[in-house]
């Protein structure tokens, strides 16, 4: 066992002591918060305040003059910073000029034209407002105003355009109707519905305490963020062992370590020391997150209760993944294999990140619920069902706790056998059958 810690101790330090390992560590949040740091240092470089000129093609003959006051309205006020100087203020909006366009006889050919001016920059866009818009249902076949850019993913104009057009139509329909706009408005205002958590009783007073209205970012941020972490952990943690074993095979290494040790503790010193580089991941971001919430007074959205589990799935994840990054390192000769190789069980490792969402959202289904006690996901969905409101039976993370067990011990024992086999193979890497076959027979 002492030569097992030594192993474990070495791989630990080499780990935590490269630079690549502290660049990591630093800029990790660096590089999650880059949106934001992006955009406090470009600040107005970011700002596309060009003129958006937008030819206007109104069937209806009345809705034209709407849009134009309306943009006059917009354009002197609404596309300025109210907190810049008074005498000066910064705009942080484009303009939206409108352009007045006789429907012409042949359409065909006025829209060819508009089109071409779009093409060339003379026009940002063009919109057709057909003469039915006033009197149409809304689920007529022939829509009501159609909207012609080649920039369709700038929708500010055409969400401006919907929204003053839909207002300048239900105005027109309640003058001609005789409706009260403001009665009507009042008799079909949608009630907002409060979501609460559940009255309590205090249990040192026996006072009933009142429901909170639920945080409903804090409920679902929290949850991601473990979630996020345990699988960055997973990856930083038991990635490199590949890397590792094939550096030393490739450099023969491995021939003078089996002189001093048998192969399934060389194995095991590997995964102790890579559990070690876990929990230095999870202290410095994990303390760092607990801090910030302690300082910024949400610590109460943390759940604490739950730090156990996370640290025993870190470790069971870290040994259960690592130990068949192991195994395949070992069968492989060179990166380009363990590559090709790793391909399926990244599927596997990635497949909790892409149910996450669906898990989340309903944590008590029978698919996350039979989900998470499949043993590789297991780790990550059982603790995204766990940190989400209202919690999960306690039998359930019991026994998913027990098959990750099993599954873990399972996965060491066979790599093992496949790392005692392979470790000393050099020349052409082994196929996956082989592997098995290892894994199976010895």
């Amino acid at each position: 066992m002492r030569k097992v810690m030594v192993i474990a101790v070495r791989e630990y330090l080499a780990a935590v002591k490269s630079k690549a390992f502290i660049i990591t560590i630093l800029m990790m949040p660096v590089l999650m918060g880059s949106g934001m740091i992006a955009e406090a240092f470009l600040g107005d470089a970011s700002l596309d305040t060009t003129d958006r000129r937008i030819a206007v093609v109104d069937h209806s003959g009345v809705l034209y003059d709407e849009l134009a006051a309306a943009a006059e309205l917009r354009n002197a006020i609404e596309i300025y910073d109210e907190s810049s100087a008074p005498a000066k203020p910064k705009q942080i909006a484009p303009r939206f000029i409108l352009e007045r366009v006789l429907p012409a006889e042949d359409v065909d050919e006025s829209y060819l034209a508009l089109s071409e001016r779009v093409r060339s920059d003379e026009l940002f866009a063009f919109v057709e407002i057909r003469p039915d818009v006033l009197e149409s249902a809304g689920d007529d076949e022939q829509v009501g105003v159609r909207y012609f850019s080649n920039a369709p993913t700038y929708k500010n104009v055409r969400i401006w355009l919907s929204n003053v057009i839909s207002a300048s139509v239900r105005q027109w329909r309640f003058d001609r109707s005789g409706l009260d706009a403001e009665k009507v408005a009042w008799a079909t205002r949608e009630t907002s519905i409060d979501e609460l958590g559940l009255v309590t009783r205090d249990e040192a007073t026996g006072a009933i305490v009142q429901a909170e209205i639920v945080d409903k970012i804090g409920n679902v941020l929290i949850p991601i963020m473990l979630v996020v972490l345990l699988f960055m952990v997973i990856m930083m943690a038991a990635g490199p062992l590949i890397q590792s074993v094939i550096e030393e095979k490739m450099q023969r290494i491995s021939e003078v370590l089996l002189g001093c040790i048998d192969p399934f503790g060389w194995m095991l010193g590997k995964l102790l020391g890579m559990v070690g580089v876990s929990f230095t991941i999870v202290g410095v971001y994990l303390g760092g997150g607990l801090a910030v919430a302690a300082e910024r007074g949400v610590l109460d959205l943390v759940p604490t209760h739950l730090l156990g589990w996370f640290a025993a799935y870190q470790v069971l994840a870290v040994l259960m993944y690592g130990a068949v990054f192991v195994g395949v390192g070992a069968g492989c000769s060179d990166h380009r294999e363990a590559q090709t190789a790793l391909t399926p069980l990244m599927v596997v490792i990635m497949l909790p990140m892409i149910l996450m969402e669906s898990v989340i959202r309903e944590p008590n289904s029978t698919m996350a619920t039979v989900l998470s006690l499949v043993p590789p996901v297991t780790p990550v969905l059982m603790l995204a069902r766990q940190a989400v409101s209202p919690g999960v039976p306690m039998w359930q993370p019991v026994v998913g706790m027990a098959l990750v067990v099993a599954t873990t011990v399972l996965c060491i024992f066979a790599a093992g056998r496949v790392f005692r086999v392979g470790v000393l193979m050099q020349g052409q890497g082994a196929k996956f059958r082989d592997m098995l076959r290892w894994a199976v027979k010895g």
